[in-house]
């Protein structure tokens, strides 16, 4: 780029510099002829001194360009130093130089770009991080709300009857056991960021794992009416953590479960397109919003009613999945419309 800059006033100068030459020189002659004309003696002494003119013309010329061009990468520089200045300002006007220094233009604008872009990248970092933040609190406040109001009662209330005693021992017991889960939950994903997670990948059996998976989800689903089917081939596999994998399953039908229209089915398909297994998990459900499809998958997201009652999870589910596929070098979509909720897990047949 410098030796573009160069390369530019160079020609520009030998340019100028021969223009102004071949000028000096017509006028010269046009002088000398001029001069011959006029019988005064003034005239006369000029036309013989005429080269030397010429010659005077050339060095105030030549040293006038010099100094010009000298002087020119000198405002440049100076140019260069002004733009950097707004480069780190918060706004989205560009930067403008002059002719030469296009390509820098260019350059210091795609840096100034990438400042914004970094600089914006941080402050949603830090107000995801501030989300993260509350809804962790809201979610471990409100049964550690409950243990504590049990506790104190118990407290001070030892002449409770046995009875009474015996079932505020056990609403707190399971608020407890609610408050671990959440706590778990909370490490779990935050280990999966940290890249602290290590797949164990075998050859496994996805036909078996998804008939365990319905088999387990059956008292849930039954107390709503519900049920799950499956389209799979029996013979179908997949390299992954048999583990990791049936957790991402489990979440993901937990999710289905939570949320199906009572008395409706859960379909389930699983079939291998190339190099590829593709499941489908399919039930019928409130539409969800574009504006929540597009976070389903983030850290403590919930649907509002969900966040609103104190049965739902942390809001991590999905997004544990999520990352368990990214691990397995997979994909997991969700979509929604017409009261019908989908989520679709690709992953590698080998990785």
């Amino acid at each position: 780029m410098k030796n573009n800059i160069e390369m530019k006033l160079l020609v520009k100068l030998f340019v100028t510099l021969i223009l102004y030459t071949l000028a000096g020189y017509i006028l010269t002659i046009l002088l000398d002829y001029g001069f011959g004309k006029f019988s005064n003696s003034f005239f006369r002494w000029l036309q013989l001194r005429v080269e030397i003119i010429y010659f005077l013309y050339l060095i105030v010329g030549f040293c006038c360009f010099f100094y010009h061009y000298w002087k020119k990468p000198w405002l440049y520089l100076d140019e260069v130093v002004n733009a950097t200045k707004t480069v780190y300002q918060l706004n989205d006007s560009s930067i403008e130089l002059s002719e030469p220094l296009k390509d820098v233009e260019k350059q210091m604008n795609q840096i100034k770009m990438a400042v914004l872009l970094s600089q914006q990248a941080v402050k949603e970092a830090e107000n995801k991080k501030n989300e993260m933040v509350m809804y962790l609190a809201h979610d471990i406040r409100t049964p550690l709300t409950s243990i504590i109001g049990y506790l104190s009662l118990l407290h001070e209330a030892p002449d409770m009857p046995v009875e009474q005693k015996a079932k505020y021992i056990g609403i707190t017991f399971k608020k407890a056991m609610r408050l671990e889960k959440l706590i778990n939950e909370f490490f779990e994903i935050a280990r999966y960021n940290t890249h602290q997670i290590k797949l164990k990948k075998t050859n496994m059996d996805l036909y078996y794992m998804l008939v365990q998976l319905i088999d387990e989800f059956y008292p849930v689903l039954s107390a709503k009416g519900n049920y799950a089917i499956l389209h799979a081939d029996e013979t179908l596999t997949v390299y992954a953590d048999s583990e990791k994998l049936a957790r991402v399953f489990n979440n993901i039908l937990k999710n289905a479960a939570a949320y199906c229209s009572p008395d409706t089915e859960i379909l389930i398909s699983a079939e291998q397109q190339q190099d590829k297994v593709i499941i489908i998990f399919r039930n019928q459900g409130n539409t969800i919003p574009p504006d929540q499809l597009s976070t389903i998958f983030e850290k403590f997201n919930r649907l509002d009613d969900a966040r609103k009652s104190d049965t739902g999870g942390a809001g991590l589910g999905l997004s544990i999945a999520n990352e368990i596929v990214r691990l397995h070098g997979g994909i997991i979509t969700a979509g929604s419309e017409n009261n019908m909720v989908t989520f679709t897990v690709s992953l590698p047949t080998s990785f």
